[in-house]
C-alpha cells in the first residue's frame, strides 16, 4: 500500500524527490489519473528541474499502461500546459514544483479544458486509488507522440491582447532560470519590446536566486538592472512562469492588486458590465475600481480552485489574486502570468507616461504584505484575535476564508492558517502607513502573546 498523504496538497502533488516523489509514485499517479479522467489521451509537460523528465516519462508509462495515449509537449510553463489542455481538449499533467527549492518536484493536474483537479475535485480519489493499488489494464497499451506547442501558445496569447501600435519599450525580464526563459522570447518576438534578459538559462538548481518573486530578496537583481538601464519596466516570473511580478521604471514593485485592477479595467472596456473575481486578500481598491468602471466585483476565497469555480458560476471575464495569479475566461479560466504581462505592456505602450504614473490611480491603500507567525494552536489564536476586535466600534467580522476584520476607518486585516505548517498568515491594509503599521502591530501582539 502506497501512502501519498504527505505529498497530496490542496491543489497539486508536491514533495521531496526520491524521499517522497519518485518514478514509481509518478507512474502510479499517472495510472490513477487516467482511471479518473479517461481518454482518448493525456497531454504532459514539464519544467527545467533535473528530475522532471524522468518523472514525466514514468507518469506517461502509467497513462499508456491503462490503454490511453499521451501527447508529450516537453519543456513548458504551467500556463502553456493549460493552453495545450484547452486547445487540444485533453486532460493534462504538468511536472513542476513552481518556486520550491531544487530538491522538490510536483504534479499539477487538470481535466480537459484546463479544469482544475484539486483535493475536492479528484486528488483525493487519486490518492485513494493509488493507496489500494491501481488495477492492471489488460488491453493494448497507449502510445506516446511528441508535439511542439510553443509557437501556437505564443500566437494565442498575442491574439487575446491588442498590442498593435504600442510605442517601443525596454523591459528587463528576470526568469530566475525558470520556464520564463523558454516562453518569453517566443511570446514577445516581433513586438516593439527590447527584452533585457536576466537568468534565461534553464537550470533547476536556481544558481542565481530561487525563482520566487513573492520574496522581495529575489527582486533585487531585477530592480538594480531596471534602474541601471532606465528601463520602462521589469518583469519577474516564478519557476513554472504561471505568476508574473512587475516593477516600474523606478525599480519599485507594483502590487499584484494594482495589476488586477489595471487588467480588470482593460477587460471591462472590452466587455462592459462583466463580472470580475478578486480574492479576499486583494486590496479593496480592486472592487472599488471594478464598480467605478461599471463591472460587478465578486469576492471569493484564496486559491485557484475557488477562483475558477466562481468564474464558471458567474461567467466572470477575469480574476486576480494577491499572489500574482491572474485568471482569464478566454484562457479557459486558467491563470497565466504571461498574459497578465502582455496586458501591462499593452497599457504602458499605449500611452506616453511612465508605468509609475500609469499605476498611481490603481494603488489607493497601504498594505503590509503577508506576515507569518508561528503559533502552537492556530484556532485558539484566531479566536483570540476575533475577541480582541469583536466589540470594537464599527468592526465587522467575516469568516469566508480564515478571519477578516474590517474597522470603521476602512482598515482591515485577514488571518488565515497555513494548511501545511503551524503558521498564521496576516495581511493588513489601511489608508496610510501609520494606520496600517499600528493595526499590524496590534494584531501581531495578540498572535504572539
Amino acid at each position: 500500500m502506497r501512502d501519498l498523504s504527505g505529498i497530496v496538497k490542496a491543489y497539486d502533488i508536491r514533495g521531496m524527490v526520491g524521499d517522497e516523489l519518485d518514478a514509481d509514485v509518478a507512474r502510479d499517479v499517472g495510472a490513477a489519473f487516467t482511471r479518473l479522467v479517461g481518454g482518448p489521451a493525456v497531454v504532459i509537460g514539464y519544467d527545467m528541474r533535473e528530475s522532471s523528465p524522468e518523472l514525466a516519462a514514468a507518469f506517461a508509462e502509467g497513462v499508456t499502461g491503462q490503454g490511453i495515449d499521451v501527447v508529450h509537449i516537453g519543456l513548458a510553463s504551467t500556463d502553456m500546459l493549460y493552453f495545450a489542455s484547452g486547445h487540444l481538449e485533453l486532460p493534462g499533467a504538468m511536472f513542476t514544483a513552481s518556486h520550491n527549492p531544487p530538491e522538490y518536484n510536483g504534479i499539477k493536474l487538470c481535466r480537459s479544458g484546463a479544469a482544475p483537479v484539486g483535493q475536492d475535485s479528484g486528488l483525493s480519489e487519486i490518492q485513494e486509488l493509488v493507496s489500494h493499488g491501481v488495477p492492471e489494464f489488460l488491453g493494448a497499451q497507449g502510445s506516446v507522440t511528441e508535439r511542439d506547442m510553443l509557437g501556437s501558445y505564443a500566437a494565442f496569447l498575442r491574439e487575446l491582447v491588442e498590442l498593435e501600435g504600442i510605442r517601443p519599450l525596454t523591459v528587463v525580464v528576470d526568469a530566475g532560470n525558470g520556464m520564463g526563459g523558454h516562453t518569453v522570447p517566443s511570446v514577445l518576438e516581433g513586438l516593439p519590446v527590447e527584452v533585457v534578459p536576466l537568468y534565461f538559462e534553464l537550470d533547476g538548481t536556481f544558481p542565481n536566486h530561487v525563482a520566487n518573486p513573492l520574496d522581495p530578496a529575489n527582486l533585487v537583481d531585477l530592480q538594480a538592472k531596471v534602474r541601471e538601464l532606465g528601463a520602462d519596466a521589469g518583469l519577474a516570473f516564478d519557476g513554472d512562469a504561471d505568476r508574473c511580478f512587475v516593477v516600474d521604471g523606478n525599480g519599485d514593485p507594483v502590487s499584484p492588486s494594482a495589476i488586477t485592477a489595471l487588467v480588470a479595467s482593460r477587460e471591462l472596456a472590452r466587455e462592459p458590465g462583466a463580472s470580475i473575481i478578486h480574492n479576499l486578500i486583494t486590496s479593496k481598491a480592486v472592487p472599488e475600481i471594478v464598480a467605478e468602471q461599471g463591472g460587478k466585483p465578486v469576492r471569493t476565497r484564496v486559491g485557484h480552485s475557488f477562483i475558477k469555480q466562481t468564474m464558471a458560476e458567474t461567467g466572470a471575464i477575469f480574476g486576480g489574486e494577491h499572489s500574482a495569479h491572474y485568471y482569464f475566461r478566454d484562457f479557459w479560466r486558467a491563470d497565466s502570468g504571461m498574459l497578465a504581462a502582455l496586458h501591462v505592456l499593452a497599457a504602458l505602450g499605449g500611452q506616453d507616461g511612465t508605468l509609475a504614473e500609469l499605476m498611481a490611480s490603481y494603488s489607493r491603500y497601504v498594505a503590509s504584505g503577508e506576515i507569518n507567525s508561528t503559533v502552537r494552536d492556530q484556532g485558539e489564536r484566531m479566536r483570540a484575535a476575533a475577541e480582541a476586535f469583536r466589540h470594537r466600534n464599527g468592526a465587522r467580522i467575516d469568516e469566508l476564508d480564515g478571519l477578516t476584520v474590517e474597522l470603521a476607518d476602512g482598515s482591515w486585516f485577514n488571518l488565515r492558517p497555513s494548511n501545511t505548517e503551524p503558521l498564521l498568515r496576516l495581511n493588513v491594509e489601511a489608508g496610510d502607513t501609520a494606520t496600517m503599521a499600528a493595526l499590524r502591530d496590534e494584531v501581531l501582539a495578540v498572535l504572539r502573546d
